[in-house]
């Protein structure tokens, strides 16, 4: 299994890449960031940095969308990341959740996302992509080129589009129940397109925090530093309600009963710790969707997800403890599931 470390970039940027490093140096694979205009800095530049001084870490965001980037910029960043780099970036793309919504633009759709992979793969590789009745081919990129894109998705249709169009799976949740659910769902629409399933990757990505033990006031703790990832996952959640319904075979309750007393959601304090707006949150939700507990129960629960076919875990790294969690899952996580 293969791990990722997910930041927002949050100035300073040394900061960002200082903990990228960190992670490269414990025997992480993969360094993802959020990638929201307004919110934070501006990835690509930190991307950049990061691959300077890092050896082979594979970077990319967690996710950006074809809302707020045209694509053929998306495509040509990406492609010179690569071509000064060495192919070691990925494109994690979705609907644009809080990128479009706090610049006051809906998500996209799937059929955009569509289009989006399609023309912004082609042209990091230096292959030819139609913009719309224009064709268009960047001179510059050198044979090999390449630019995986992995989609995130939750409904029904996503999954169905992943399975068929992208190169990796990107599920932002951690339960194993819901896991299996999708994973069957992109592979058998992988299959029913022609392809080989196992062709496509599958990152889960969710927080992690380590405790020194299984105390209740150290748990406490750790769902609290966790709690607003329920927030943000439900903001998905509450679009899939609204478009298939409280109780739909298209979505299983285990993902959206405990929506049910969402109030509403603050940007603000979208992806932080203390998240006012998480507090319907319930700790069953956090402990099913999130990794916490022990370097041992961390250990457990990998090893689960890793049977179930997920090829990596990317693990937010949204609270007190980034430095302690890189470095447990370094000295203790990563050995004891790659053993």
């Amino acid at each position: 299994m293969d791990f990722g470390l997910v930041l927002q970039t949050d100035p300073p940027a040394s900061g960002v890449v200082s903990l990228m490093q960190r992670a490269e140096r414990e025997g992480f694979t993969h360094g993802w960031t959020f990638d929201s205009a307004v919110l934070w800095q501006e990835p690509f530049v930190i991307y950049s940095r990061i691959l300077a001084e890092t050896s082979h870490l594979t970077v990319g965001p967690m996710v950006t969308n074809p809302g707020t980037r045209t694509w053929e910029v998306t495509a040509s960043t990406f492609a010179t990341l690569n071509d000064m780099y060495g192919n070691r970036t990925v494109c994690g793309i979705g609907r644009g959740d809080s990128a479009m919504r706090v610049a006051g633009r809906k998500p996209n759709t799937l059929a955009r996302i569509s289009e989006a992979m399609k023309v912004i793969r082609a042209l990091a590789r230096g292959e030819e992509a139609d913009l719309g009745g224009t064709v268009i081919r960047f001179p510059w990129v050198r044979d090999g080129a390449q630019l995986p894109v992995w989609m995130a998705a939750y409904g029904p249709k996503a999954l169905k589009m992943a399975g068929e169009e992208a190169d990796g799976f990107i599920l932002q949740l951690a339960d194993p129940y819901l896991t299996q659910y999708m994973i069957k769902a992109v592979r058998d629409a992988a299959a029913g397109a022609g392809r080989d399933p196992s062709e496509v990757k599958i990152c889960v990505a969710a927080p992690a925090y380590v405790t020194a033990d299984d105390s209740p006031e150290a748990l406490a703790h750790a769902r609290e530093e966790c709690r607003w990832f329920g927030g943000m996952v439900g903001n998905h959640v509450a679009d899939l309600v609204t478009k298939y319904g409280e109780h739909s075979s298209m979505v299983p309750d285990e993902l959206t009963d405990y929506v049910k007393a969402r109030q509403g959601y603050d940007y603000a304090h979208h992806g932080r710790a203390g998240n006012p707006d998480t507090a319907f949150v319930p700790d069953e939700i956090v402990d099913r969707f999130c990794v916490i507990g022990t370097a041992q129960d961390h250990v457990e629960k990998l090893r689960a997800l890793r049977d179930l076919g997920v090829d990596q875990f990317a693990l937010y790294a949204m609270h007190d403890a980034k430095e302690e969690v890189i470095d447990v899952y370094g000295e203790h996580v990563i050995p004891a599931v790659n053993a």
